[in-house]
């Protein structure tokens, strides 16, 4: 006995009027945080080669998604260690709001830029 034509084909099917369509559907894709779409934007711009490797083997947004949750941890880290290290308490937050935003704002520049070099550049 010969197979029908859509059992030849595979997959499976449902009718819109005189059309049989197949059933397809999107994988779910991890989010991608913004250290990521920074990462992607590194690799398209700078490492083509890598992007287009990773792109065609479906990897890409594995790779981003552990980029970013590995940037994520480092930055909360990097900042909570750099505040320690400066000595940047409530306290001098409340005694001094202004100095201790400033302060901040360097710690986070900072554990910014080693995760740029260490993870985004990488």
């Amino acid at each position: 006995m010969e197979k029908s034509l859509f059992e030849r084909m595979g997959g499976t099917y449902h009718q819109e009027g005189d059309y049989f369509l197949p059933d397809l559907s999107v994988p779910e894709l991890p989010a991608i945080g913004i250290w990521g779409q920074r990462r992607r934007r590194y690799l398209k711009e700078h490492r083509q080669a890598l992007y287009t490797a990773l792109l065609l083997s479906g990897k890409l947004n594995d790779h981003l998604s552990e980029v970013d949750e590995q940037a994520e941890a480092m930055f909360s880290q990097l900042v909570k260690q750099m505040a320690a290290q400066d000595s940047i308490t409530e306290q001098f937050k409340a005694d001094n709001q202004m100095e201790w935003v400033r302060q901040m704002n360097s710690a986070r520049n900072r554990a910014e830029e080693v995760i740029y070099n260490k993870l985004i550049y990488a």
